[in-house]
């Protein structure tokens, strides 16, 4: 396992400061529709010294939201996405799969002034109706179902990963949807077994994870040796929070309720093969990226980098020592 970043550009600025940092992989997201802009893509990231792993794609509404005709249309679009990933030598495509999104309530602030992203369901306003309406479980599995199903396949043709985020955040109903990775455990298992293939899998975001537990620290760890041993994890956002279900912020990686080197343990020993990276960091007035580039390139990202980079050496130092 390695260090990646998520949603940088490949502009020479973008790409040195990743490499500054000790990271030369990556993903981000660009039309999966144009091959010549993602094969370019790739060949600027290379001449930096890093390598494009993979995209984001988005999933139209017409999919989550079971709208015919037009999903199927839709549908034979990603196939293309697909296709012109496996042909421009990505090694995966990440998506979220959901009705309602991503959902937060007002910041809250931390060490240093760090403004933190923040969930209060008490505050939220779960009674606005959204325009998917109700969707109960077996609805959103079987709409789930009806994508991997017509996807998988050419996934598997052209060796292309595809790699569902979690709903952020996990709650029993958001506005109607009963979102599919609450209960976390259980949720994340039905999803992963809709369809049988080893294309088929998660972008593991701890910190989503662990916003739908109880007792995150506790309850977490097992979660992610679960799905790592069965290799249903193709890249990891390695974030905390401190909290629980319904009530969270997202803090910094070493302050928050779980134990984020226990993790890269298990990582380590499920053989993990792939990219550990930030997934948000907190905000703060004397932390702004350069006019141009990506928000990525500030100093929350980089302290990041850097504190995946040594829990990565410290848990291969320690699985020498003790095979020694």
């Amino acid at each position: 396992m390695y260090v990646g970043c998520q949603g940088i550009g490949t502009s020479r600025h973008e790409l040195q400061f990743l490499v500054r940092h000790g990271v030369t992989h990556m993903d981000t997201s660009i039309d999966p529709d144009n091959f010549d802009l993602l094969r370019k893509s790739r060949e600027e990231a290379a001449a930096e010294g890093v390598e494009l792993e993979m995209i984001h794609i988005p999933i139209p509404e017409s999919i989550t939201l079971a709208e015919d005709p037009q999903r199927d249309k839709d549908l034979d679009a990603i196939c293309g996405w697909i296709e012109n990933a496996g042909k421009a030598g990505l090694r995966g495509l990440n998506y979220n799969f959901s009705v309602v999104g991503y959902q937060r309530t007002e910041a809250r602030y931390g060490r240093g002034g760090s403004q933190f992203s923040s969930w209060e369901f008490s505050k939220y306003d779960n009674d606005k109706p959204h325009k998917g309406g109700q969707v109960d479980r077996d609805e959103i599995f079987a709409r789930a179902a009806y994508f991997l199903e017509r996807v998988i396949p050419v996934a598997e043709e052209h060796k292309v990963q595809l790699a569902s985020h979690l709903p952020d955040p996990p709650a029993p109903e958001l506005r109607g949807e009963v979102r599919w990775n609450f209960p976390v455990y259980e949720g994340l298992k039905r999803f992963s077994e809709l369809v049988d293939s080893p294309y088929h899998g998660f972008n593991f975001c701890c910190g989503v994870a662990a916003e739908g537990l109880e007792d995150p620290g506790k309850e977490l760890p097992p979660i992610v040796e679960y799905f790592s041993q069965r290799k249903k994890i193709f890249n990891v956002h390695f974030r905390n929070i401190r909290g629980r279900l319904n009530d969270f912020v997202e803090v910094w990686p070493d302050e928050g309720d779980v134990d984020m080197h226990e993790l890269a343990q298990i990582f380590h020993r499920t053989d993990y093969p792939y990219m550990l990276m930030p997934d948000h960091a907190p905000l703060h007035p004397d932390d702004m990226a350069p006019e141009g580039v990506s928000g990525r390139v500030r100093q929350g990202w980089a302290f990041q980098f850097g504190y995946i980079k040594a829990l990565i050496q410290a848990v291969n130092k320690e699985a020498s020592k003790s095979s020694s």
